[in-house]
């Protein structure tokens, strides 16, 4: 075993510096997925190389560590969150085997440091949602063993959703989601979620947002994502409403449905993602809903993914990075979000949003001044009329969007991301010497000025 990691000290003074990213699943289009990539591209331009650790990933083979319960979807890890949080009590014998996976998954953890020679760990919310309760353990145990400087990075805790508040494993929620220890450096993505760490813990907190690479906009549409909208089924003469979102409650579809129903215009509303995880009653609400407000909703998850590809029967399959382009109107009518990457993604694509005022939107993004069809918990006619003037005016439409990229480009972009990240490192090794890529966000703004 390496001996580094029987001594306390500071592992970034190296040249070389090494990080080891840990989450259940780094894969797909989620949205800690997303930033996990976007944080290790920018630990890249400073000379850090990234690793990672997880149950599914779709990251360099020569630096992956596959483990396959370390995923939430893992069946001995859904057996254990399904009686973890159906009651409010345990058997002793979940007790005995949450701990023989937890004991498993560090040892595996173990190895993942000791093959890449981890210098600094980033738990991806593998600390902050209870998904897999043994790795969240496994987790804040190797930290205390190790004292690796850890950077854990926090997207949505468990106190935010009410169907953890009904567990029996009050005492692991505690010690591990997330851990109140002297080597961690805890990020959070929102004031909301820092100010409860705070309340809850003691444990201080860095925000770093979500962000978008502002700095090179989206290519033009290409000869593969050309056929977007008539792949869809929207017609030439009929507006196409996207609802880039998983059919999940909250996310409040019912709002664009009615949103859609109320404007009387020829419209689809076209839904890019399944139900998921979390059942598939919801969807069959969305379903009828459609059919009483007499919307044509589209589900077109089967037609999406994160590479490009064909069906079995030879139909094509699109990135989300395709379909932005064509839609006329994205609705994020959500009652919750973490943060909310599906915003960012429409200003990035440079498409109005509807947007209901959940809490962090309301707190966070609202005060930076971005001009958005806003309800207030339900679709009342100010927003439909708003909506009708954004689709039928295009002069109105652009100076909406454009004021939006700006501004955007100003809080939620790369150069950012890379100052507040930069400083955090800094924080918690000050004699780490970073050499910037001269092609970073950070270096080329600075040249642009």
């Amino acid at each position: 075993m390496n001996a580094r990691l029987n001594q306390c000290e500071c592992f970034l003074c190296a040249e070389k510096v090494n990080a080891g990213f840990i989450s259940t699943r780094i894969a797909g289009i989620d949205g800690v997925s997303l930033e996990t990539l976007k944080w290790a591209r920018v630990l890249q331009n400073y000379g850090i190389q990234s690793f990672y650790f997880g149950g599914e990933l779709e990251t360099p083979p020569e630096r992956s560590y596959f483990c396959g319960r370390a995923h939430f979807k893992n069946p001995e890890i859904r057996f254990i969150f399904r009686s973890a949080f159906d009651t409010d009590h345990r058997k002793r014998s979940l007790t005995k085997r949450i701990h023989v996976i937890k004991e498993a998954l560090k040892d595996e953890l173990y190895r993942f440091i000791e093959k890449f020679q981890i210098d600094l760990l980033i738990p991806e919310n593998a600390v902050t949602i209870p998904l897999n309760i043994p790795l969240g353990l496994a987790v804040t145990e190797l930290i205390s063993e190790t004292c690796l400087p850890v950077i854990a990075h926090h997207h949505d805790f468990f106190w935010e959703r009410t169907h953890f508040l009904t567990n029996a494993v009050w005492e692991y929620l505690s010690m591990a989601f997330p851990p109140h220890l002297p080597f961690i450096h805890h990020v959070v993505i929102n004031s909301s979620a820092k100010n409860q760490l705070g309340l809850r813990t003691g444990a201080s907190a860095t925000i770093i947002p979500n962000v978008m690479d502002f700095a090179h906009p989206p290519p033009p549409v290409d000869e593969f994502a050309a056929d977007v909208r008539s792949a869809f089924g929207v017609k030439p003469d009929e507006y196409f409403i996207l609802q880039p979102t998983r059919v999940i409650k909250r996310k409040g579809i019912e709002h664009a449905i009615e949103l859609v129903s109320r404007l009387g215009l020829k419209a689809k509303l076209i839904i890019s993602h399944a139900s998921g995880d979390e059942g598939y009653r919801y969807e069959k609400r969305v379903r009828e809903y459609s059919r009483i407000m007499n919307v044509d909703t589209v589900f077109v998850s089967e037609r999406i993914n994160e590479k490009r590809g064909y069906t079995k029967d030879g139909k094509k399959i699109y990135t989300l990075n395709d379909v932005y382009p064509h839609a006329d109107l994205v609705t994020y009518p959500s009652d919750f979000e973490g943060f909310g990457n599906a915003f960012l993604e429409a200003i990035y694509f440079r498409k109005p949003i509807v947007v209901n005022a959940y809490s962090i939107y309301s707190i966070d993004i609202k005060p930076k001044g971005f001009d958005v069809i806003e309800l207030d918990g339900y679709v009342n006619n100010q927003a439909i009329d708003q909506a009708k003037t954004v689709l039928m005016d295009e002069n109105y439409r652009s100076r909406m969007v454009e004021h939006n990229y700006t501004t955007a480009s100003r809080y939620y972009s790369y150069a950012m991301l890379e100052q507040k990240l930069l400083s955090v490192i800094q924080d918690i090794s000050p004699c780490i010497r970073l050499t910037a890529n001269p092609y970073s966000a950070a270096s080329l703004n600075q040249n642009a000025q």
